[in-house]
């Protein structure tokens, strides 16, 4: 080799044997959150310690390798050229011995490699050797030496910890990660709001204190204002409240109202009010959305702050305002109307009376026992969960009214927060409700006594027609547990929801670019540290539509933003359209009204069933899909008026539908609904006994049963009775008459019976 081209190839060389320092650089956005974090000690009482930042070690089953290209080396056989080719069977040993040596093992955990990453990174390391074309020439070098007997093998580690963190690029970062996913000083989120010096209401009572309404009033007073509450429903109630409240004129300027009443997701942390009301605070604890009323308690930009909720808050409110250096001002209120708790279950419908309200915790429930009611010859009003608010006002109305015949309600818990109704006896078909833990998975539980005292204190409300409410529940031995729910006492509140913002996981994207939002999120919750005022709230719906839509090209904000819309995932309908509102919009195509309509096949008809009822509700969430995205792309959901006048007329049409809701219910498959009685037998799994020693008393009981009980529990009888053919009377009567007739009918029977004896006897003669 000449002189010439042995200066060449060292000249290449050089740049391999400086060690390459593989550091992420720090953006600017996680030094702005760092300065926030040291700025923040004048603030909050709490001081965040950058030694604990190591404190939590990282889940690393959420580490997903990135996949490099195997290019060829720039250097290209210059390790060729300078040493020899590699024996690959040589160099399997070589990187085998490497493996199995402990130390190496050890040395790699020091940074950052557990043996699940040791393991996956010396897969890829070792892929990488025995594969690649043109090793890069140090790397070539070091092997040779060591294939030769003139080097060691413990002098792969550092190529190997290259190659680690080029597919584990978070190794690098770790640092910065844990900076930006250090959730422990939330209140330092919000600068708009640290400006100001605000005042915090505190208006804590039990439902039916006039809480809330000594909170609305302050802020119907008020110059500006907002109101964040749980469900549409409430924000709708406010605001209808709000117009009727102001006189209606048309804005010269086209400015938007200095009142909104909105869900506590909607809420604004920029604009500035001078009241804001935050209902039912003790939701702050709820696993799922629990992070929303965190927010709008420490970021609304408010004067004056009304939260409204159960005393059990009080303290832990105070607690948390203690970091951000405001005093909490509490008025408590006392029931203005009493309930007792009744010595004795409903057990039949038959026991129905005007005024009352059965509480379940099913749809199909609503659906069997509102169409057994009305065959009783009674009209009853629905209301669930899912039902447009304009559909729930008019079930309401329709239930207050007191020159309409329906004087019988049959709701979900949906009507434990809002809409004033006149009930005078609340009765729990069951004490069983599915729910989401804090790990995200369903599970069936015995309801809590704030969920229980929230429900039972819509019986009685002031100024409706029932004062004084009663409480009881449908099957005899759920009363015993009603009862102990009801004696305790609301465990106190002791932590608020976070959820990682839009800035967080940009930051943590830029860290790690080739890691999806879904896995960006995981990383997020695994590294953060919170103290113990605040938990991180489930995120398996975020992760839900972040899958389903992770293969349309979407900028990373936009994908965030389209991952924390309102979406029932359980809707398949709603989840389809979803994802053609985010492919629709990749393409920067606007979505228009025809292009929506078209979509969503409108018109549509009224409902002929129950399934196609729930197809129109679905809709009606699609609409409220397409509303909810405008509010953060205006020009990409242009036709906002025109889909919120259509859903209005969708409204309508649910509205007929529901009013007919047992039509709809003998359209359908009867598999839907179960007999009232069949369930009882079915009471552990379905309508909530306390334990196991519940369902013998259900056995026993019945068999206790009258033959007419019996009776309808048979399949012909129990259709004719839940399909309106026939009343309980009548089954009564019947049965009677047939009781009757079989005694008269003995000696005939008996007659004949000799009649085919003698008969018999003549054949056989004549045989013979």
């Amino acid at each position: 080799m000449s002189a010439n081209r042995c200066l060449h190839l060292f000249s290449r060389l050089q740049r391999h044997i400086i060690p390459r320092a593989a550091r992420c650089p720090v953006s600017s956005g996680s030094a702005l959150l760092h300065r926030q974090h040291q700025d923040g000690s004048q603030v909050s009482s709490r001081t965040v310690s950058s030694d604990s930042f190591s404190s939590k070690p990282p889940d690393t089953s959420l580490f997903v390798p990135v996949s490099l290209k195997a290019d060829a080396s720039e250097d290209g056989d210059v390790g060729v050229e300078l040493t020899q080719p590699l024996d690959r069977t040589e160099l399997l040993k070589v990187l085998n011995r490497f493996y199995k040596k402990k130390e190496m093992q050890k040395l790699a955990a020091d940074h950052g490699l557990d043996a699940r990453l040791f393991h996956q990174a010396f897969i890829s390391f070792r892929k990488h050797v025995l594969e690649t074309l043109f090793l890069p020439a140090d790397l070539h070098i070091i092997l040779s030496d060591i294939c030769s007997g003139s080097g060691h093998v413990d002098d792969i580690y550092p190529y190997f910890m290259r190659h680690a963190k080029q597919i584990f690029p978070m190794l690098d970062c770790m640092d910065d990660l844990r900076k930006i996913s250090d959730l422990r000083v939330p209140a330092n989120w919000y600068p708009d709001a640290r400006a100001i010096q605000r005042k915090v209401i505190f208006h804590a009572g039990p439902t039916n204190s006039g809480k809330t309404y000594q909170a609305i009033q302050r802020y119907l007073a008020a110059k500006s204002g907002v109101y964040c509450g749980p469900l549409k429903l409430l924000a709708h109630e406010i605001f209808e409240k709000s117009n009727n409240a102001e006189r209606s004129f048309m804005d010269p300027d086209g400015r938007a109202s200095a009142h909104v009443a909105c869900t506590i997701e909607m809420c604004s942390v920029t604009t500035p009010y001078e009241v804001a009301v935050i209902d039912e605070i003790q939701m702050i604890r709820d696993p799922s959305r629990g992070w929303a009323w965190t927010r709008a308690l420490l970021g609304l930009c408010a004067e004056e702050i009304h939260v409204c909720g159960e005393a059990a808050a009080i303290h832990f409110i105070r607690e948390l305002m203690f970091t951000t250096g405001e005093e909490v001002e509490v008025n408590t209120y006392k029931r203005l109307t009493p309930f007792e708790i009744l010595d004795h279950a409903v057990e039949s419908l038959n026991n129905l009376r005007p005024g009352d309200c059965i509480v379940c915790f099913s749809k199909n429930d609503i659906y069997s026992i509102s169409r057994q009611i009305e065959a009783r010859g009674l009209e009853c009003a629905v209301i669930y969960g899912s039902l447009p608010p304009g559909t729930k006002l008019s079930q309401a109305k329709k239930f207050n009214d007191p020159d309409d015949p329906c004087k019988i309600l049959v709701a979900t818990d949906a009507i434990g927060m809002g809409l004033n109704l006149s009930i005078r006896r609340i009765i729990f078909n069951s004490l069983i409700k599915p729910n989401v833990n804090e790990k995200g998975e369903k599970q069936m539980d015995t309801i809590s006594t704030s969920q229980a005292l929230q429900i039972a204190g819509r019986a009685g409300r002031f100024s409706s027609v029932y004062e004084e409410g009663q409480v009881t529940t449908m099957h005899r031995d759920d009363l015993p547990v009603l009862k102990e729910i009801l004696s305790r006492s609301v465990e106190p509140i002791q932590t608020a929801g976070l959820h990682p913002t839009a800035e967080q996981i940009e930051m943590f994207a830029y860290h790690l670019p080739d890691a999806t939002l879904s896995n960006l999120v995981d990383i997020f919750v695994s590294l953060s540290q919170v103290d113990g005022m605040y938990f991180v709230c489930n995120i398996d719906d975020f992760k839900f539509l972040a899958d389903m839509i992770q293969h349309i090209p979407l900028n990373l904000r936009s994908r965030y933003v389209f991952c924390t819309a309102p979406i029932n995932k359980k809707q398949p309908f709603v989840c389809t359209s979803f994802l053609k509102f985010a492919r629709q919009f990749s393409r920067d195509e606007p979505l228009t009204y025809n292009w929506v309509c078209r979509h969503v096949s409108w018109p549509l008809s009224a409902p002929k069933n129950i399934k196609d009822l729930i197809h129109l509700e679905a809709v009606h969430d699609v609409f409220d899909l397409y509303l909810w995205l405008s509010y953060r792309f205006m020009d990409m959901f242009p036709d906002t008026a025109m889909v919120r006048e259509s859903q209005q007329e969708l409204d309508d049409i649910i509205k007929q539908g529901v009013r007919n809701i047992t039509l709809l219910i003998r359209a359908t498959n009867s598999s839907i609904t179960a007999p009232l009685g069949s369930r009882r037998g079915q009471k552990g799994a379905i309508s909530g006994s306390a334990s196991a020693a519940n369902v013998t008393n259900v056995t026993n009981k019945r068999a206790e049963r009258g033959p007419v009980e019996e009776l309808m529990d048979s399949s012909l009888a129990g259709r004719l009775v839940r399909d309106g053919l026939l009343t309980p009377d009548l089954l009564r009567q019947l049965q009677m008459e047939w009781s009757k007739n079989k005694k008269q009918e003995v000696p005939n029977q008996s007659a004949l019976d000799k009649d085919h004896r003698d008969n018999t006897r003549v054949k056989n003669k004549r045989k013979k």
